[in-house]
């Protein structure tokens, strides 16, 4: 589902071109933690930055924006890793383990840095800031063609969806998406952010949570571990799908962002 990574990443690049306030960043990022924390994974990153090296008393946002700002971060990107496809994190660097275990990560390329959230306790999420090995290079996608991908994707896993009959053994499975998608955490948005990606980021909640059904295993145990391996297989581009079309969505929203600045007092 919505991750904070894609919270952080648009609100702070809304922030850096005065298309947001400092509070309304730290406003939108509390749905994911009503305490958030920064640190720098490393002294040499701490020196950078300015922030609390780890192991430290860690920072706040504020802290952490006006850091951005001094690095020089233009913008942000959303990176969400999975084994096999880390775009985004510039190469194997220190970010990448904790990336790759989180399964995401904010990337801000004008300023060198990489964000990782973690949850340390209840209600609090902890950034750690990383330097990253290398740029991560230019890899744009049109919005329209990952939206069309991700659908694309959706009527391929149809036939598969019914071939393996999820709904026998899963009576209960349309409720369970329905709670699902009920439960997601309901996200602020800067003023400007464009139809489109949230149209996009939307549709992308509502397939991630049939996908989390369709792979999940009922009680019962009534899928073997072959069928259950055939049908992660089967339904791995359509994950795949939804989280290019995630990527896609952020970075659209950053474009808009960085080229329809707003002036907002106290940005």
């Amino acid at each position: 589902m919505s991750v904070p990574s894609a919270t952080m990443a648009v609100w702070a690049s809304a922030w850096l071109h005065g298309a947001a306030a400092a509070d309304d960043v730290l406003d939108a990022l509390t749905v994911w933690g009503e305490l958030q924390e920064v640190v720098a994974a490393d002294h040499e990153t701490a020196t950078r930055t300015g922030l609390p090296v780890d192991g430290e008393r860690a920072a706040g946002p504020a802290l952490w924006l006006a850091a951005l700002r001094r690095s020089g971060a233009d913008g942000a990107a959303l990176v969400l890793p999975v084994p096999g496809d880390v775009r985004g994190l510039g190469g194997a660097g220190p970010a990448m383990p904790p990336a790759l275990e989180r399964g995401e990560a904010v990337v801000f390329a004008g300023a060198g840095l990489a964000a990782v959230p973690d949850d340390v306790a209840d209600g609090v999420l902890r950034w750690t800031v990383f330097p990253l090995p290398g740029s991560p290079g230019a890899d744009h996608t049109p919005i329209g063609e990952a939206e069309h991908g991700m659908t694309i994707a959706v009527r391929e896993a149809a036939a598969t969806l019914v071939s393996l009959d999820v709904a026998r053994h899963r009576p209960n499975v349309r409720a369970e998406i329905a709670e699902f998608i009920s439960a997601r955490p309901r996200l602020a948005w800067p003023p400007a952010m464009p139809p489109r990606s949230l149209r996009v980021l939307e549709r992308a909640n509502e397939v991630e949570a049939i996908l989390r059904a369709a792979l999940g295993d009922d009680a019962g145990g009534a899928v073997s571990a072959s069928a259950a391996r055939a049908r992660t297989e089967a339904l791995k581009p359509l994950s795949d799908a939804v989280r290019g079309a995630r990527r896609v969505a952020i970075a659209e929203a950053v474009r808009q962002l960085r080229h329809s600045p707003q002036d907002i007092n106290g940005g």
